[in-house]
């Protein structure tokens, strides 16, 4: 049965400061460290062919905290795609070119970006803008942050990427790890199980708390665990 695993960084240093994040690149807090670990443990069992993430830190960690956990004995090995790093990255040794993870970071499934909000307490900008401003921003559809994007325009990016890259490789048998944000899984999750705008506004996918799909006849369908 191929699987579909999406899982949401687990708790950054920012999301400890309850602090617009978006696009600036914190790392996980302590909590985060273990929410990772334990999620990693949930899917210890699972052989992963491919890994998706962000380029940003909490996803890149959440995934090598996650994958340490694994009873597999292969390496999750980050691809790089572009200059020295790609060139001086090769691995020279067949048997051990063949027991890699890969994983991929992509821009794609990077946070929604919150514009003039990044930085911002959450507290504190709902004391400056009021409450039911900052929930629309939060939680509307397609009204965005000052300079911002909007789950809209989140998905308009996370969704093709899916479509033109990970489904492809679920569709030929590959087991998949997507490491991502609360927003860009979101507006995945959206495709996938084909919400409504109405219905996604009240999902919320907590930190390191991992989603499980399997594909069948060619659909995704999710595991409640």
């Amino acid at each position: 049965m191929t699987k579909l695993i999406l899982v949401r960084h687990g708790e950054s240093v920012w999301n400890k400061k309850n602090v617009f994040t978006g696009w600036v690149d914190v790392p996980l807090s302590s909590a985060g460290i273990v929410e990772a670990i334990k999620a990693g443990e949930q899917l210890a069992n699972i052989n992963f062919d491919i890994v998706f993430t962000s380029v940003q830190t909490r996803a890149i960690e959440t995934t090598m905290l996650a994958l340490a956990q694994n009873k597999s004995d292969k390496t999750p090995v980050v691809i790089h795609n572009e200059g020295k790093m790609k060139e001086w990255t090769s691995i020279y040794n067949e048997e051990m070119a063949k027991n890699i993870i890969p994983v991929y970071c992509n821009w794609q499934l990077n946070e929604r970006y919150y514009g003039e909000l990044q930085g911002k307490n959450k507290t504190e900008t709902a004391k400056e803008f009021g409450d039911k401003q900052v929930h629309i921003w939060r939680r509307s559809y397609d009204i965005p942050p000052p300079n911002g994007e909007s789950l809209k325009d989140t998905a308009e990016r996370t969704i093709p990427f899916f479509e033109d890259t990970i489904l492809p490789q679920l569709k030929a048998g590959k087991n998949i790890l997507v490491s991502a944000h609360g927003n860009s899984l979101r507006s995945i999750v959206m495709f996938i199980e084909k919400l409504t705008k109405e219905e996604i506004l009240g999902l919320e996918i907590p930190t390191g708390k991992p989603l499980f799909y399997y594909l069948k006849d060619g659909l995704l369908e999710k595991i409640n665990n």
